[in-house]
């Protein structure tokens, strides 16, 4: 049996002012195709300034949103692949 060592690289920027910020999750796929999404995040003015705390939970929005992307694309592969309606990936 072959087996292929696949590597993807996901870049995540962050654009930041007083209270929100917003970052951009990017995937580039061994076959060209990428996939994005955002995310964002909004300090309440009560809350300390913590610009990383901000940033992690922007993040990981913008990750989960891309986890839910890939998913789909998965999903309508095999349905194209089979010429049937698969399960949900979930």
């Amino acid at each position: 049996m072959m087996h292929t060592t696949v590597g993807w690289h996901v870049d995540l920027e962050f654009e930041e002012d007083t209270h929100r910020t917003r970052a951009a999750a990017l995937v580039r796929l061994p076959d060209g195709n990428e996939v994005r999404a955002h995310g964002y995040a909004s300090r309440h003015p009560s809350d300390k300034d913590q610009p990383r705390v901000g940033e992690e939970i922007a993040g990981a929005r913008a990750l989960n949103e891309l986890a839910m992307k890939m998913l789909t694309k998965a999903h309508d592969e095999i349905d194209e692949a089979s010429g049937r309606t698969s399960h949900p990936l979930t």
